[in-house]
């Protein structure tokens, strides 16, 4: 699709430190000559006290760009003056907490990968409804209880950087969401994995029967339609009474945070997928958590 860059790791078996396996990946615009590398490092996380490995994607540009087609890969004043004064910063969790998309990742495992591929695409690039979307991928879908307690057995694969980033957060007293149009079943995992409190999660929730069907899922969790995270940001704020706030994330559902009473500042994340429409609207561009991180004061 036009627009978009999708960097997909490959998450077909383990890989040690002596060997690597990377994949390269052309240039998202006509504009840019560089090739990026995407590389599998395996890490150790905890998630409930037990140890389990969980995978990294490294982006690792090859060569400079000659030209970019973007003007906000370098902050302003004012922006780094939000950024580091923000109260409290909300990350979107597909292709920014982590390196997938995790509707994707379950169709996938369910058999319906290509067809739901689709429907999220044209959803993160604001083309269709969002609630449109979610409730045709998960029709598609049709998960029973027992295929997504089997998914939630792999372990989430985050993005390179973001732990150290919500530590630093963390570490400056800012208040730290995963606000998400993806599943608290599998976000829960990412939350305490980056020690972020569950209550501190806004998402959608799946839903099944008593025989462990699927029968849909919850429509007033706000994240569940259109513009619901702009209105879950702007719950958290007047809650919190923030004076600042920030949103992290790829999608046009992350750009509409950016609002009145909502976000004050956005971020688009393009270091996994880069959707140029939403990237050219944001307040910054970042391709690595470490440009963020070296920001703070």
């Amino acid at each position: 699709m036009e627009g978009l860059m999708n960097f997909q790791a490959n998450s077909a078996g383990a890989v040690s430190k002596q060997q690597q396996n990377s994949v390269l990946v052309p240039a998202f615009s006509p504009k840019v000559t560089t090739n990026t590398r995407i590389s599998l490092q395996r890490i150790g996380m905890v998630r409930n006290s037990k140890l389990f490995n969980s995978f990294v994607a490294s982006v690792q540009p090859l060569e400079a760009f000659a030209v970019t087609p973007f003007d906000n890969t370098l902050p302003s004043k004012e922006v780094l003056d939000v950024w580091q004064n923000a109260n409290a910063v909300c990350f979107d969790v597909d292709s920014t907490v982590c390196i997938d998309e995790g509707i994707d990742e379950f169709a996938e495992f369910c058999g319906a990968g290509k067809a739901v591929a689709e429907w999220t695409a044209r959803a993160m690039n604001g083309s269709v409804p969002f609630e449109e979307a979610l409730a045709a991928r998960l029709s598609l879908i049709n998960p029973s209880l027992k295929q997504l307690q089997d998914f939630l057995k792999r372990p989430p694969r985050l993005s390179p950087g973001i732990d150290l980033l919500v530590k630093n957060l963390k570490d400056k007293n800012k208040d730290v969401y995963l606000v998400s149009g993806g599943f608290r079943q599998m976000i829960n995992p990412v939350a305490s994995i980056l020690g972020i409190p569950l209550e501190n999660i806004f998402a959608n929730q799946i839903l099944f029967g008593s025989n462990g069907e699927y029968v849909g899922f919850d429509k007033n969790e706000p994240t569940s339609r259109r513009g619901g995270k702009a209105t879950a940001v702007q719950q958290i704020r007047k809650a919190h009474g923030y004076k600042s706030l920030v949103m992290i994330g790829d999608g046009a559902t992350d750009l509409e945070a950016r609002m009145p009473g909502g976000a004050d500042l956005f971020v688009c994340y393009g270091g996994i997928q880069l959707r140029e429409s939403v990237a050219a609207k944001a307040d910054w561009l970042v391709f690595n958590f470490k440009d963020l991180i070296n920001s703070l004061v």
